[in-house]
């Protein structure tokens, strides 16, 4: 149980779906309450999709490029703070790329949105992508694979509950509220980047010879 909800807030918390609801408020201005349920939906499962593959693929990844777990785990320790930065200043759609104007023509230009900018880089970011491989690294065992995809689903579930109902969270709590939260998100993310890249370095050097 403590695995479960370790990796469901890790996850919650990088992704960050109240972030998104500005955004997905903004694109979905024009549709209507199906249309929008409709996104919601396949943005979930986009999302879905992007962290299975992360987590299962992970080790195929390491072993490709050659690459230790921890310097990935100092990598995306690096990200995942760098996110958290973002949403403590409050900078997190410039730090997804979202304020470029090439990026808001192809946006509105698109019939679809689940995947892109939604999905991807909203949501399954590399911050959240570098943490699945992590997980991939450090839960091996079969209890704990089934573990981990039960909060990868109950993240998906969470980001299509939040998304359908982004539009009457902007009216409930307003800009200055969603504001609020991704700080004190925010705040949490820097703090499990610290820990990645502190855990890590702790192991190098506990590895080295004198």
């Amino acid at each position: 149980m403590e695995l479960f909800l370790v990796a469901f807030g890790a996850l919650f918390s990088i992704m960050n779906p109240l972030g998104t609801v500005p955004v997905f408020v903004g694109l979905t201005k024009e549709h209507s309450k199906k249309e929008r349920a409709i996104t919601a939906f396949w943005t979930a499962i986009d999302v879905l999709i992007i962290l299975l593959l992360s987590f299962f693929a992970g080790n195929y990844i390491l072993s490709f490029f050659g690459i230790s777990l921890n310097a990935l785990k100092i990598a995306g320790g690096l990200i995942i703070a760098s996110s958290g930065f973002a949403l403590l200043t409050g900078k997190f759609r410039e730090h997804k790329g979202m304020k470029l104007q090439r990026v808001q023509d192809d946006i509105h230009s698109r019939d679809a949105i689940s995947l892109t900018p939604l999905a991807i880089p909203m949501l399954a970011g590399p911050g959240t992508i570098s943490l699945l491989i992590t997980y991939n690294q450090d839960y091996p065992r079969s209890e704990d694979i089934l573990i981990i995809v039960g909060a990868l689903v109950l993240a998906a579930l969470s980001i299509y509950l939040v998304l359908k109902s982004a539009h009457f969270i902007v009216k409930f709590l307003g800009a200055s509220g969603i504001n609020a939260l991704s700080r004190i998100i925010g705040f949490i993310v820097i703090a499990i980047g610290v820990e990645y890249i502190i855990t890590s370095v702790v192991d190098i050097i506990a590895k080295m010879t004198f």
